[in-house]
């Protein structure tokens, strides 16, 4: 008879006293460990994480989180690449948070963007972290926040967080970043028809990519295009007027700039008080998100109300039973 295997170790749950002083120290095998261990749908890696990131909380948020979010094609990742070398290059320590998308069916993703950002992928002052959405909402990986709070506490001042493209539901970044970036591109059809104005009014700033070469025109009217929209819309905040510029990741042309208006962001934020207040706000809404994800879990955990839960979508399904009250009964099942 074949004995039992051993639990493998690199599925036992850590030392977390051992991890963080790793963390600490800026050991990014460390800092890769404890990413997989916050992204673990295991329970016992759960709490693990939890008391991981608790523990950590004293040595996290002091750093620029920038959000950037833009459509397909549009240079987000050769954005970021650029971008995080002119950091480095000014002593920086970077870290990438790349959400890649995921089948709607099997929760596969790409995971490219280690090729997309060449030089960043081999800067020890960068650490690219690309985890599937798997389908979350706001284009973002559930764990993303945590992992923020992981690279800040091993030592990366300025986060980026790469989103999937703009949707509706793209806006969710702005719930965890600090500057929240809209990347468009020149001369795709009628500029106007590229802004979502959920998107947009959430922007702390538009950048025009790829104004280079025979684009440099294209670029600069579009811009124009962008401001004159902006003026009809509410900013996000009273203290700060979305700006609008063109830059090129290819060349290297307005990074300089694009950095230097982050910066001008955050000063102004702390100045007026908005900075603090939207990192309270954040916290709360990763407060509700973190119950959503907890009471969903709950209703997948226990046999027993999984069981009750696929009789309701039937008879949802069939049409006996609406929605509304169907949703009323699963609360119930809860209680």
């Amino acid at each position: 008879m074949t004995p039992p295997k051993s639990a493998s170790p690199r599925n036992a749950v850590p030392d977390i006293a051992a991890l963080k002083a790793e963390l600490r120290v800026r050991n990014r095998a460390a800092l890769a460990r404890a990413i997989t261990l916050i992204e673990s749908r295991r329970a016992d890696h759960q709490a693990a994480a939890r008391d991981l990131v608790q523990a950590l909380l004293p040595h996290t948020g002091r750093a620029i989180r920038v959000g950037i979010t833009g459509s397909p094609g549009v240079g987000k990742s050769t954005t970021i690449d650029a971008l995080g070398m002119f950091l480095i290059e000014r002593g920086h320590k970077v870290a990438v948070l790349a959400v890649d998308p995921s089948s709607a069916r099997t929760g596969g993703s790409i995971l490219g963007d280690k090729t997309r950002m060449a030089r960043l992928a081999v800067s020890e002052s960068a650490y690219i972290r690309p985890s599937p959405a798997s389908g979350t909402l706001g284009g973002v990986a559930a764990k993303t926040r945590e992992a923020m709070l992981l690279c800040e506490a091993a030592g990366f001042d300025v986060i980026l967080v790469e989103t999937v493209g703009i949707g509706q539901s793209e806006t969710a970044v702005c719930d965890m970043t600090d500057f929240f970036l809209a990347l468009m591109l020149p001369g795709a059809g009628d500029e106007l028809q590229g802004i979502k104005k959920g998107l947009v009014e959430l922007a702390d700033m538009i950048a025009i990519n790829k104004a280079d070469g025979d684009n440099v025109k294209r670029a600069n009217h579009a811009a124009a295009d962008y401001r004159s929209a902006l003026h009809i819309l509410a900013p996000r905040s009273a203290h700060w007027q979305p700006p609008v510029m063109t830059y090129s990741a290819l060349t290297g042309a307005g990074i300089a700039e694009l950095w230097q208006t982050i910066v001008d962001h955050r000063s102004a934020m702390e100045a007026s008080g908005d900075f603090a207040a939207r990192r309270r706000e954040q916290q709360v809404k990763w407060m509700w998100s973190m119950l959503e994800q907890r009471m969903l879990a709950r209703l997948r955990a226990d046999a027993g109300v999984r069981g009750k839960v696929k009789k309701i979508e039937a008879e949802v399904a069939d049409g006996r039973v609406t929605p509304a009250i169907a949703a009323e009964q699963i609360v119930e099942l809860l209680k």
